[in-house]
């Protein structure tokens, strides 16, 4: 294994015992042969062996349901297959009356002999709608045997806040490449103190894929899948977790197109054009912000497993998304958030499938700030239109996206493994600036994986280490989007803010 998982394989070695050793036992109870999550709504028959009572839910994550304002999502995973398993809500925690019925999705990984046993994973789904805009809940999840409400398991009770009516000022963060391991776990820890209403994950979330080639011959443990929603419960269970599709992602032994796994854990929104094939490409608004989710493996020309798998169908959504999103009343901002970089001089740098693709489409619709992962470094352009600068903006600067450009932002340091940047491409961050100059890189320039050298002026911030994004949005009379970025420790490494006044 790799050491990122050192950490918490240490920490959670007994859950990880009882996780591995209860999933393969129930081996009758897995999905379809190919590996692909059973979507059934009968939850699979309970294990005779155990009672619900010994079986704990553990690794819980909210996502929003495509009206943030009235739709929450909450999943976790449990050891076994379970009985009747449900969710309580309620708006109080001495009063969860509410009992919503879950689906279990049964996922199957094979065996390969010499390399890993066959394993069995199961992931517990349920739908809560019809809540009420700008209200905390308490919700408990459960099963026939495992009741959240009792006394004894009331310390299992947690909440979230669904979105609020009107416009109102809030935080949001967000990063890519995060994997398990102390890094990660501090990257979470620092997440909680900023309080945001969600978090958006710019994918390669696990890193169960070692390779991340999106091929079977990638090395691949589907045990670390436990270990990653068991690190993140701390925040997901609060924080709604807003996830897209690294290239790490693509998982070849479940379809469709790698997909399958993504299918099982996660519930995302179904605003997007194809949520089976696609389940990385979806919308949503919360307050005055329209985000956007997209799934970079359609379009790279660096790793091409999946390239043109849409056919063309999602950025033809994308489009149609960014022009509904621009001509609604209510939103000010636009912000969409995907895998691999546009703009970026670190170890993969730019992706020109990206930008012929999307590029255009965020200069036509005038976006206000996109963000990506895959570069495990933080870094940052000037403003860009056409792909040149714009303007420039300084740390502590500001850019009007109408006007000026587009800000692009790496936030590649959720946790895994750090990259560098190119050889006399200096480090230049808060407190740290060094004088502007342009830096040597190149593009991915065909689908045949060409590379093209460039030289560009539009990286201005570069930081390496690990770090998250904090964006701090005001809405009303002068809407703006206060955007910083945080080092492990908790120190500003980057700041700058968006403004429209177009």
């Amino acid at each position: 294994m790799p050491e990122q998982y050192a950490y918490l394989r240490a920490r959670f070695s007994r859950r990880r015992a009882l996780v591995t050793a209860g999933a393969v036992a129930s081996g009758a109870l897995a999905g379809c042969s190919d590996g692909t999550p059973s979507r059934a709504k009968a939850s699979p028959s309970p294990s005779s062996a155990v009672h619900g009572s010994a079986v704990a839910p553990f690794g819980r994550h909210l996502a929003f349901g495509a009206d943030p304002m009235t739709q929450m999502r909450v999943a976790w995973q449990v050891p076994l297959a379970v009985g009747k398993p449900y969710v309580r809500i309620g708006l109080r925690p001495d009063d969860l009356g509410r009992k919503i019925p879950a689906e279990t999705r049964a996922l199957h990984t094979p065996g390969v002999s010499g390399v890993r046993l066959a394993l069995d994973q199961f992931y517990v789904h349920a739908a809560l709608d019809r809540l009420t805009p700008g209200t905390t809940y308490y919700y408990g999840v459960g099963h026939e045997g495992f009741d959240p409400a009792a006394p004894a398991r009331r310390s299992t009770i947690s909440s979230f806040r669904t979105a609020p009516a009107a416009p109102e000022a809030f935080t949001f963060t967000a990063f890519g490449d995060q994997g398990v391991g102390e890094a990660a776990a501090a990257n979470d820890h620092l997440m909680l103190k900023q309080d945001p209403a969600f978090h958006l994950h710019a994918g390669d979330l696990c890193y169960a894929d070692g390779t991340g080639h999106g091929k079977k011959s990638d090395g691949y443990d589907p045990g670390s899948w436990d270990l990653f929603l068991k690190q993140n419960e701390q925040v997901a269970r609060t924080v709604p977790w807003m996830v897209t599709t690294g290239n790490h992602d693509m998982e070849a032994w479940y379809s469709p197109e790698g997909y399958g796994g993504q299918l099982a854990r996660w519930s995302l929104p179904d605003s997007g054009f194809d949520g089976r094939s696609t389940p990385g490409a979806y919308s949503f608004s919360y307050g005055n912000v329209g985000v956007v989710a997209l799934d970079a493996n359609d379009v790279s020309y660096e790793i091409t497993a999946n390239l043109g798998h849409s056919d063309g169908r999602q950025t033809a959504w994308l489009d149609r998304t960014l022009g509904a999103l621009r001509a609604a009343a209510h939103i000010d901002f636009v912000v969409v958030f995907f895998h691999h970089c546009a703009y970026s001089t670190s170890s993969h740098a730019s992706d020109g499938g990206v930008r012929k693709a999307w590029v255009p489409l965020f200069d036509k619709h005038r976006v206000d700030l996109v963000v990506n992962g895959h570069n495990h470094v933080y870094e940052r352009t000037d403003a860009v239109r056409g792909g040149a600068v714009g303007r420039a903006v300084p740390v502590g600067g500001t850019a009007d996206p109408g006007r000026d450009g587009i800000v692009y932002v790496t936030a590649g340091g959720g946790g895994r493994d750090l990259y560098g940047f190119r050889p006399g491409s200096k480090e230049s961050y808060e407190g740290h600036e060094s004088r502007h100059q342009q830096v040597d890189s190149f593009v991915w320039a065909t689908s045949s994986g060409r590379t093209r050298n460039e030289t560009v002026d539009w990286s201005r911030v570069r930081y390496r280490g690990f770090s998250l994004l904090k964006v701090e949005v005001e809405s009303g009379a002068h809407p703006r989007m206060k955007v910083s970025a945080l080092a492990r420790g908790g120190e500003r490494i980057d700041h700058f803010e968006v403004k429209r006044a177009t």
